[in-house]
Order: C-alpha cells, then structure tokens, then sequence
C-alpha cells in the first residue's frame, strides 16, 4: 500500500513539473481586449503583470486619433473569438510598421522614436510556436538605409519567437538601438518566420524553435509585424497582417 501510495505521490509530482514546464502565454489567442479613450489595448481593463503579455505603439499614434493594432472579429480563423490585424501607416511623413511584441510600450522618444522593454518572464522550453496568418502586402513605399533597394518591391511580414536568458527585459530606443539578437550571449533561440507574398486566406504556420543551449529562459519575446524591416522605417502602407490563435508547442 505505501509503495502504491509512492508511486502515486512521486506520478503527480512528475505531472505537475511537466505541466509547469509546458507554459502558455495569456491571450495568445488575441481574445481580450480594452480601450482606454481610442487606445485599443491588446489586455484587458485593470490586467495584472501576467495578462499583460502584449502591448503596441498604439498609446503614441492614438494621439492622432490612430492604431497600428486592433482587434479584428469578423475576419478569424477560429470561429468564436478575435484575431489581430497589424496595418502598417504613415505618420507625419515617418513610417510606422503595424507591430506587436510581448513586453511594454515606455514611450516616445522625440517626435520620430520610442523606448519598447521587450520580453517578458518566461521558463518553459517550447519546441515550435503555430498559430494562423493572413498577409496582405503592398509594395514599399518608404525605405531606408539599409534596406534602399527594397522600395518599389512586395513588403516581406514576419512572426518571431525568442528565449533568454537575461536578468531583465531588454529596454529598446528606437532613435539610436539597433535591436539585434544576433552575438547576444543571453540569446537562447531565436526563429524567424518571413511572408514573402500574399497568404491564401489564413494559413497555418509553425515555427521550430533551434536552441543553442540547455539553459533555462528567463524571457520569451515573439513579435509580429505588418513590415518586417519596419524599425529601418521601410515597408508599405498598404500592408496588413492579421495573426490568430498563437500557441507554444511541446
């Protein structure tokens, strides 16, 4: 009997581990949103530290009256609930790239900038990310060194995942960062998933995610964007980008 009892105690423990290992994100499925005067907020009213896995530029272009994100409930992939769709704009001749990342939004820097604190607390170990896309391109239309000789092309979309090992979130100033993961020694994974052309509808996506280590994270960042090359300001305005039901595999 105590050696069933021990079995049974030491089966749950085991369960309970994996479980924890096996961590989810709140509102990967773009479900829950709220809106603080024409800001719409991919969280909801009041949300605590962990309901707040994205966030946007929205709270600076809402100033104009615009968003980049909202949330979209007639066009989803699965039925019952929301999606989100990114539309790239032009602002005061600046182009801003729809964008959406998990981490906090800390505000604009000058009248061209912004400071983004990307990742947020995460110890699971993923083996892909999926989820549903449906990319619209235009042909780019503002461009910048180093990416001049896309102008005139098809924008290019991207979904990305990251795991870290940093002590803390990563604080991003548009105006003079260049926010690359490659050489970063706290960098676990990371994986990139570009749209080259228009997508059939939604179509569903997996991204594998490579590990260089056995390290345990202590962040996740996954971005999306309308305009991959959006943070060189180069991208379309034509360009949109809806993204469904996102989740971490095991």
């Amino acid at each position: 009997m105590m050696k069933r009892t021990l079995i049974l105690i030491t089966t749950l423990l085991l369960s309970f581990v994996l479980r924890a290992q096996e961590q989810q994100l709140y509102n990967l499925n773009f479900n829950t949103w709220s809106r603080s005067g024409v800001t719409w907020n991919p969280y909801p009213k009041d949300a605590t530290p962990s309901q707040r896995t994205w966030d946007t530029a929205n709270r600076a272009l809402s100033m104009l009256g615009l968003n980049s994100v909202v949330p979209e409930e007639k066009h989803v992939a699965v039925k019952g609930g929301k999606a989100v769709k990114l539309v790239s704009r032009k602002v005061f001749g600046i182009f801003v790239s729809g964008s959406l990342f998990t981490g906090s939004f800390e505000g604009v820097v000058g009248t061209s900038g912004a400071k983004m604190k990307f990742g947020i607390p995460f110890k699971g170990r993923p083996k892909s990310l999926s989820g549903y896309v449906h990319y619209i391109p235009g042909t780019v239309n503002y461009a910048k060194a180093p990416y001049l000789a896309m102008k005139g092309k098809t924008d290019i979309g991207k979904v990305d995942i990251s795991l870290t090992a940093w002590p803390e979130a990563k604080l991003y100033n548009t105006t003079k960062d260049s926010f690359e993961l490659d050489g970063d020694p706290g960098v676990i994974a990371t994986d990139i998933l570009y749209f080259k052309k228009a997508t059939d509808g939604y179509v569903r996506f997996e991204i594998p995610v490579h590990y260089k280590d056995d390290r345990t994270p202590s962040f996740i960042i996954l971005t999306a964007s309308a305009s991959a090359f959006g943070a060189y300001f180069t991208g379309s305005t034509d360009s949109v980008l809806y993204l469904d039901d996102l989740r971490l595999n095991y």
